[in-house]
């Protein structure tokens, strides 16, 4: 069900005709005073908040930077036009004036100065103390995600926690270490885990933040910050909470017609029908060429193309392997075109609008749950337990359970569980970053990027930002 965030909301900032340092434009006087005046401004505001999260720069687009970066996919040399910024990307050869790293951070950064301003202005807003409870939990989850990606991207990142009213104070902001933003994520999810809700019953509020959701990245954050108790505790909660399970067949998991099912935790609702918010992920995964009865229009553009490596990591009899992906496809004349592309996100009926579809796209869902408490479990020396978790998702997947592995066996084991299971949703990169592993396997997927992989782990600061202001932000070592 698809019943919020269908309006692409844009809450009244002021716009300007240079570029504004974060995208942090301050509110115009008037904006203020004709807005975040009573309950209804404030919904509108928040669904406004999670409509960027449609945008190009966030989740649009994310492969980009979490897919095509890591050993999962690659993109087709192309040299010109739009393949370019993606090609930098996937050959560790980027400079900061590639465009997708600028609309990585200007999106994101759209998200939580809409996030700042809801926060900054709801507590004068009268309004139900519930409902009132419930959006601020939800600009607070909002803002620690887009700051969690952005962090975990380019290190050090401008921590903005309050809507700016004037340049001034927008300029005057730095860089703010990595530690202090990750205290800000925690700070706002355990904030946002009390005021949120288990579960929305109104039809027109599903696919809100849950507090579910909430645990969820918290318990994600902690496992990045190595932080295994504090990790457990959360998992455990999410899991001991009974609200999430694993649909029996994964191919339900990727159905157009089942959307924020049982097993998703947080996904962005994206919706069809010519108004510029359906997901455009067939068109961009189709391989070129591919026949109009897999795509009936727009053709494919051929990017996040699945590599050798991650076919090959699919074990034979996985279940998983041909809902992710195809090694190819019959084309006009009934012969075989050896063309792999990514499938998740290919309707099973032909795609009839260009760009088009009905997906929505799952940030969070039960199964990372599982296998991070594996790998929390597996970290703090309970090898055993973690075998459990992780068999769940191997069940299902059609697999062997796995039995009596040591610790360092079982977490690679986890992490190979992790790529296939997870298979192209943007996990695979932060995945190696967080294990500090993204050096050597990079290295050995790609011996031709040797001299490049171990100086580009963050992406570098766009160059519009430093202009902006080069007193107060600076580059990233590498560029």
């Amino acid at each position: 069900m698809k019943k919020i965030l269908l309006t692409l909301l844009f809450i009244p900032w002021q716009t300007a005709c240079r570029e504004s340092f974060l995208d942090l434009q301050p509110l115009s006087n008037a904006n203020v005073k004709s807005f975040y005046n009573s309950e209804a401004d404030m919904i509108a505001a928040i669904n406004g908040a999670y409509a960027g999260l449609q945008a190009t720069g966030v989740y649009r687009e994310i492969f980009w930077v979490a897919e095509v970066r890591s050993d999962n996919t690659e993109q087709d040399a192309g040299g010109t036009g739009l393949s370019l910024p993606l090609e930098q990307i996937d050959r560790f050869d980027l400079d900061a004036t590639n465009s997708v790293v600028a609309n990585t951070w200007r999106d994101h950064y759209v998200v939580i100065a809409r996030s700042n301003a809801i926060l900054d202005r709801i507590d004068r807003v009268t309004m139900r103390e519930e409902r009132k409870k419930q959006v601020g939990g939800e600009a607070r989850f909002l803002r620690a995600l887009m700051y969690f990606n952005l962090v975990r991207l380019f290190g050090d990142v401008p921590l903005a926690t309050k809507e700016f009213t004037n340049t001034e104070d927008a300029y005057g902001l730095g860089r703010t270490p990595a530690e202090q933003v990750y205290t800000q994520i925690i700070n706002d999810l355990k904030e946002a885990e009390t005021a949120l809700p288990v579960r929305h019953t109104a039809n027109n509020d599903i696919g809100r933040v849950t507090s579910g959701a909430a645990k969820t990245l918290l318990g994600k954050v902690y496992l990045t910050r190595k932080q295994y108790t504090e990790a457990a505790v959360k998992l455990k909660e999410v899991i001991d909470s009974r609200t999430y399970e694993l649909l029996p067949a994964y191919r339900d998991v990727f159905a157009v017609s089942n959307g924020n099912h049982k097993e998703s935790v947080f996904e962005v609702q994206f919706k069809a029908g010519g108004i510029g918010q359906g997901l455009n992920w067939a068109n961009n995964f189709a391989p070129r060429g591919i026949p109009t009865s897999i795509i009936a229009t727009g053709g494919g553009l051929g990017f996040n193309k699945p590599t050798a490596d991650i076919e090959r990591a699919f074990e034979t009899g996985d279940l998983r392997k041909e809902i992710s992906m195809a090694t190819g496809y019959t084309g006009s004349n009934g012969s075989f075109v050896a063309a792999p592309y990514v499938r998740k996100w290919i309707p099973s009926t032909p795609i009839t609008v260009a760009g088009d579809t009905d997906n929505n796209f799952m940030v969070l869902r039960y199964a990372d749950v599982l296998l991070m408490y594996a790998e929390v479990l597996n970290e703090t020396g309970k090898s055993a337990e973690a075998l459990t978790y992780l068999n769940q998702i191997r069940q299902r997947a059609g697999l062997a359970a796995l039995t009596e592995l040591a610790q360092p066996a079982l977490r690679l084991a986890i992490e190979k569980e992790r790529r296939v299971e997870l298979a192209f949703e943007n996990h695979r990169w932060f995945d190696l970053l967080r294990t500090g592993r993204a050096v050597e396997v990079m290295r050995a997927a790609f011996p031709q990027f040797e001299g490049r992989v171990g100086k580009q782990l963050l992406y570098p600061i766009p160059q519009t930002q430093i202009d902006i202001n080069p007193t107060v932000i600076k580059q990233n070592p590498g560029y």
